[in-house]
C-alpha cells in the first residue's frame, strides 16, 4: 500500500518540483511484486552494454559495470520525476554509434568523442524540452512520416539480428525459439483467449519478456551456444574510485572539430528517440483510453527534460554508447499490456514503471544474479531487439489510417533503415509533398459534383 490514495479517474498524486512531478515508492504508488520479479531478471539487459564499453572506450570490466551503475541511477528518473514511460537506451542508434566511435581509438579519443556526442544530444533534448517545440513537433509532423519513423526504426532493430554476422547466425536456437515464445506470450490471440479461462495463464503474461529469456538462455546453455556461468555470492564492486581516470574531467574535453564531426550522428540519434516518444505516446493513449480509473498525463515537453537530464548525467559521468533514449519499447508495452487488466493488477502506471527500474538498480549489486547472467548477456539484447522491432511495426502501421499513409510510411520506413534516418526522413518529406499534400500548388480540386449544373426548380 502507499501513503497517498487516488481516488478513480484522478491523476495518480504527486508533489509538485517546478515542471516535474515527484513520485516515491509507497508514498505515491504502491510496491508491484510482478514488476519487481520481472526487473530481477531484466535487468540483464542493461548488463549487455558492458562488452560494447570494453571494446569501443577500452574500460577495463568493474569500471564498465560503475558505468552501468549510472546508467540505472538515469533509468529511476522519469517515474520520479512525472514521466509514464519506461526509459531505456535509444537502442535502433546503437549501430549508428558504434559507426560513429569506430574513427576513434578506444581508450581517451573514443570517450571524449562519445562525450562529445551525448553532450550535443542533451542539448537537443533541453532546447526542444524547455521551448517546447518537441510536443509542437509530435503534433506538426504528419502521420504518415510518424509511422514512417516508426518503421523505420523496427525494420533497423530486426536487421541488425538477422543480417549476416548478426547474433541469429551465432546462436540461432536460442535466438528463435526465445523470440517465438516472448511473441507467443505477449501477442498473440491463441493465448490472450487463454488468460480469459485459465488462471495460470494470466501470472505468465504478467511477467513479459521473463518466461522466453529464461527459455532461451537455458535452451542456449543446454546446446551450448553459451556457455555455463559461474556463480559467485556476496554484493559486487563497481569501480567508482577507478572510474574518474575514465572521465572528461581527467582525460580532457574534446576540441570543437570532434563536436562538429558529432553533430550528425546526434541528429539521427534524436530522429530515432523521436520515433520512440512517439510509440510511447500511443502505448500511453491506448493504456489511457482502457482504464478509467487514473488519468494518465502525458506530458511531451516533460520527456523531453528527463530525457535530457539523463543524457547530461552520461556525458559527464557515464558516456554511453546506448545513449539516453525515453523508452523501452519492449518492457513499456509488457507493462502497458499488464496494466489493461485494471487496478488489482498494476495499481498505477508510475507503479509499474517505478518498482521496476529501483529493483533493477538493486539487481546490479546482487553478485549471484549478475554473475549467472554475465555468459549471457548478448541473447537479453537480441531478444529485446526483435521485440523491439515487432512493436515498432506493430504499432506504426496501426496509427496509419488509409493507402496513401502506408504507402508513404513503408518506404520512408525501408530508406531509413537501409540508408539512415537522415535519408529516411528526407524521403518521407517529399513523399508527404508530393502524393499526401493537397495543397502544394494552392488550388483545390472541385468536387465532380459541385461542378454539375442544375436546373433552376419550375
Amino acid at each position: 500500500m502507499q501513503l497517498y490514495q487516488r481516488k478513480d479517474g484522478e491523476e495518480q498524486p504527486y508533489w509538485p518540483a517546478g515542471p516535474f512531478k515527484v513520485r516515491l515508492p509507497f508514498i505515491h504508488y504502491r510496491w508491484e511484486t510482478a514488476e519487481m520479479f520481472q526487473a530481477l531478471i531484466m535487468f540483464v539487459v542493461s548488463l549487455g552494454m558492458i562488452p560494447l564499453l570494453e571494446k569501443y572506450l577500452g574500460l577495463p570490466y568493474d569500471v564498465a559495470l560503475a558505468y552501468v551503475t549510472v546508467c540505472g541511477i538515469g533509468f529511476m528518473l522519469p517515474a520520479l520525476l512525472g514521466v509514464p514511460f519506461v526509459p531505456g537506451w535509444i537502442t535502433p542508434g546503437i549501430p549508428v554509434v558504434l559507426l560513429f566511435l569506430g574513427d576513434y581509438e578506444p581508450g581517451p579519443e573514443a570517450i571524449q568523442a562519445l562525450f562529445a556526442l551525448q553532450f550535443l544530444v542533451f542539448v537537443v533534448f533541453l532546447v526542444l524540452g524547455i521551448t517546447r517545440l518537441g510536443s509542437a513537433l509530435v503534433r506538426i509532423i504528419p502521420n504518415s512520416m510518424k509511422g514512417g519513423i516508426i518503421i523505420g526504426a523496427g525494420i533497423a532493430a530486426l536487421i541488425g539480428e538477422i543480417d549476416a554476422g548478426g547474433r541469429l547466425a551465432n546462436t540461432p536456437i536460442s535466438l528463435v525459439i526465445g523470440s517465438l515464445v516472448c511473441l507467443y506470450l505477449m501477442f498473440s490471440v491463441s493465448f490472450r483467449g487463454l488468460t480469459d479461462r485459465l488462471p495460470i495463464a494470466r501470472k505468465i503474461v504478467n511477467y513479459g519478456m521473463v518466461p522466453g529469456m529464461l527459455i532461451a538462455i537455458f535452451t542456449g546453455i543446454a546446446v551450448g551456444e553459451y556457455s555455463m556461468p559461474d556463480v559467485r555470492f556476496g554484493i559486487t564492486a563497481p569501480a567508482f574510485s577507478e572510474m574518474w581516470n575514465y572521465l572528461p574531467f581527467t582525460l580532457g574535453f574534446p576540441d570543437a572539430k570532434v563536436f562538429m564531426l558529432a553533430i550528425p550522428t546526434a541528429v539521427i540519434a534524436y530522429i530515432i528517440a523521436f520515433g520512440d516518444i512517439i510509440v510511447g505516446q500511443s502505448l500511453m493513449q491506448r493504456a489511457d483510453e482502457l482504464r478509467t480509473d487514473e488519468k494518465i498525463e502525458n506530458n511531451i515537453d516533460r520527456v523531453h527534460l528527463v530525457t535530457a537530464l539523463r543524457n547530461a548525467i552520461h556525458a559527464f559521468f557515464a558516456p554511453y554508447p546506448g545513449l539516453a533514449g525515453p523508452l523501452w519499447t519492449a518492457v513499456a508495452a509488457t507493462m502497458a499490456e499488464r496494466y489493461k487488466y485494471g487496478r488489482k493488477a498494476m495499481e498505477s502506471i508510475y507503479s509499474g514503471g517505478g518498482t521496476f527500474w529501483i529493483t533493477g538498480f538493486l539487481a546490479l549489486f546482487m553478485l549471484p544474479l549478475v554473475t549467472f547472467f554475465q555468459p549471457v548477456l548478448p541473447i537479453a539484447l537480441s531478444l529485446t531487439l526483435v521485440l523491439t522491432g515487432y512493436i515498432c511495426l506493430m504499432v506504426g502501421f496501426e496509427q496509419l489510417n488509409n493507402n496513401t499513409e502506408r504507402g508513404i510510411a513503408g518506404t520512408m520506413g525501408v530508406v531509413l533503415a537501409v540508408y539512415g534516418a537522415g535519408w529516411g526522413l528526407a524521403a518521407g518529406a517529399v513523399l508527404y509533398l508530393l502524393i499526401e499534400r493537397t495543397h502544394l500548388l494552392k488550388f483545390t480540386t472541385i468536387p465532380p459534383a459541385q461542378t454539375t449544373e442544375t436546373k433552376p426548380e419550375e
